[in-house]
């Protein structure tokens, strides 16, 4: 019921991410560029171009990540492969803004990334609680009756709770018998 909520709100907010950090980056190349600045020596072409390569780098990292959050809203499936990699890796990059924005920004910025981490994680862990449909097990091809004829005792007197546990995907199938 949650799942979805989230992932919309997750790739919403990423998409808006990926535009604040792809500007921010862009500005602060413009601004080198005009100022003519220098940092400790280095060339100020070289810091303009850092910038603006780091300002479309991480702006599509963003924006990707934001397509997977979109997908799995629209789908309402787990992500998977490389989505789901690039899932963990923006909530470890989170985590990461976080510590930062607490020792250099502010406590608002820091909650911020906070409540933006956690709702990565809630969008990861949601959809594996998601139960898996159970396939139905194969009709016995010998109807019915079983081995030893009509009204076998074995096959009537099966418990049910073994029937359930041999299509469980956590319960190995029951060890066979010999007579």
């Amino acid at each position: 019921m949650i799942r979805r909520p989230v992932a919309w709100i997750v790739a919403v907010v990423l998409f808006a991410e990926a535009f604040g950090v792809a500007l921010l980056n862009w500005i602060m190349a413009n601004v080198v560029d005009g100022q003519n600045m220098s940092l400790s020596g280095l060339d100020p072409d070289a810091m303009v171009m850092s910038s603006k390569v780091g300002a479309v780098v991480f702006g599509l990292y963003f924006a990707l990540c934001g397509l997977v959050a979109l997908l799995v809203a629209l789908r309402d499936r787990q992500p998977a492969g490389l989505g789901r990699i690039l899932l963990i890796s923006v909530a470890v990059v989170h985590g990461l803004l976080a510590a930062v924005a607490w020792a250099l920004i502010g406590r608002p910025q820091f909650v911020f990334m906070v409540v933006m981490l956690a709702l990565i994680v809630l969008l990861l862990v949601t959809y594996d609680a998601q139960p898996q449909s159970q396939p139905t097990p194969p009709a016995d091809p010998r109807g019915t009756d079983g081995p030893d004829g009509p009204g076998d005792p074995e096959a009537a007197e099966e418990p049910k709770d073994a029937q359930e546990a041999a299509g469980s995907p956590l319960t190995p199938p029951p060890a066979p018998t010999t007579p």
